[in-house]
This record gives C-alpha cells, sequence and structure tokens, in this order.
C-alpha cells in the first residue's frame, strides 16, 4: 500500500507543509506515500487508521525507536522517553472502505462511522472537547432509533450519547495513544497523549534544516547541484563535509 519516502520526495512534502495545518500535513505525507489513491480517499481514513499508517511511515523514514521529550506539569523537571513504534501501533491492517458500526444502549439503537481527517479539519472549536465532542456525532452518527422510531440526535439522553462517543473512542483506540508517565523527582503520575503527526512532523522539519545546511556546504565548496547532492548516501555526503572541515 505504502512506499518509504525518498529523500527528494521528503524535502518536497516539508516544503508544502511548512505553512499547513497538522491535518493537512499528515495528508500531504499520505499522499506521497500512497499515490495511487485519491485525496479523498485517504481523507476518510479513520483516524486511527491515518495514524497508524504515518506511524508505519516513519518507522520507515527514521527507523522503529521514538525518543520523546515532556516535562513534567507538576515540576517542570524534563523526562526522557524511549519509545518502540511496536509499542503504540494497535492496528495491523489498514481498511479503506468507510466501516459502520451499530451499538445498542437501552432501548436506543444506533449506527455511526469513525471520525476522519476530514472531520477533524471541520471542527470550529477543536480544543473545546465538549464542542468538539457534539461536533464530531452529528457528523459520524448515521441513524439514531429509540423503540424502533427514529429519533435525531438532540433528543438521544446525554448518558446514551456519552456510551456512544465512549465506544466511538474505544472503536478507534488508535487514535488516541495515551502514555502514563511518572516524574522521578516528583513522583507525579499523569497521562500525555501521543501525537504522531507533530512528533512525525517535528523530526522531518529538524531532519530537512539539516539536509539544506548540508546541500548548501556542498555547493558553496564543490559548486555541485542541489539534486546531486541529495542523491548521495548520508555516509558518501558526510565523507565529504569532514574533508572540508579539516
Amino acid at each position: 500500500m505504502m512506499h518509504t519516502l525518498s529523500t527528494s520526495e521528503l524535502l518536497h512534502v516539508w516544503e508544502r507543509g511548512v505553512n499547513q495545518s497538522s491535518i493537512q500535513r499528515a495528508l500531504l505525507l499520505l499522499m506521497a506515500a500512497v499515490p495511487h489513491l485519491p485525496l479523498d480517499k485517504l481523507a476518510q481514513l479513520s483516524i486511527g487508521q491515518r495514524d497508524a499508517c504515518l506511524l508505519t511511515l516513519r518507522e520507515w523514514t527514521f527507523g522503529s525507536q521514538l525518543a520523546c521529550l515532556v516535562h513534567c506539569p507538576c515540576c517542570g523537571d524534563r523526562l526522557e522517553l524511549s519509545l518502540n513504534v511496536s509499542d503504540i501501533r494497535l492496528l495491523s491492517e489498514i481498511t479503506l472502505d468507510v466501516e459502520t458500526f451499530s451499538l445498542t444502549v437501552g432501548d436506543y439503537d444506533v449506527c455511526y462511522r469513525l471520525p476522519n481527517s476530514l472531520d477533524v479539519a471541520s471542527l470550529t472549536h477543536p480544543t473545546d472537547l465538549t464542542t468538539a465532542s457534539d461536533q464530531l456525532l452529528h457528523r459520524c452518527l448515521l441513524t439514531a432509533h429509540h423503540q424502533g422510531e427514529v429519533v435525531p440526535i438532540e433528543q438521544i439522553p446525554a448518558a446514551i450519547v456519552d456510551t456512544v462517543v465512549t465506544h466511538m473512542a474505544e472503536t478507534d483506540s488508535q487514535a488516541d495513544i495515551q502514555l502514563a508517565l511518572s516524574c522521578p523527582v516528583c513522583q507525579h503520575h499523569w497521562q500525555s497523549v501521543f501525537d504522531i503527526v507533530s512528533f512525525f512532523w517535528s523530526e522531518i522539519n529538524t531532519w530537512a534544516y539539516r539536509q539544506l545546511r548540508e546541500v548548501h556546504v556542498l555547493a558553496s565548496a564543490y559548486g555541485w547541484r542541489e539534486a546531486d547532492i541529495l542523491a548521495m548516501t548520508p555516509w558518501r555526503r558526510q565523507l565529504y563535509l569532514n574533508m572540508i572541515g579539516q
């Protein structure tokens, strides 16, 4: 389904995504890695399926180890974590077709699909969890019946809505990876969300600037073209950089 991105492809994605949103960056990466699928198809992947693809792409690009840096929200101490992609990748198979799910809660029967990138992009207040949850439910709830009668979402009791939202989250657990953390200094315990999109993009950003600095140094020293420098293996390029520094 996916292929590894070359140096030039990854730089092209980075250049296009510099001023884009997190969702647009995720889709740019997937479009480059899965060029045979149209954007609308990729955008309809559930958030969990999308993130599983990005975890695989990240593993192919930079390796399986994830070096994370977090700060304790209580004392501010810095924690360094080392994870493996396999530790947090929960999905092994990706389904391109939009799946629907049915749930019975008391006298209510609901049918829904999982949120995708288009749904998240439509949120008007993404940081307001209550509002965001309501908006996602309105977009993803396909049908709702009470004792066989169709009911609008506004008339579904709050307790039923909460159960449906919880079930949606459990069904797409890859979309919400929570890391259980403990501060060795103050012994504070907390949960931290791991966002593969922002994590991967931060790595790409650092990598891209390093690539461009190396191109600048080698082009200035030898007059080589950017494409020729990027086509070199990292080992060979480093040899030339070392000779310049001698």
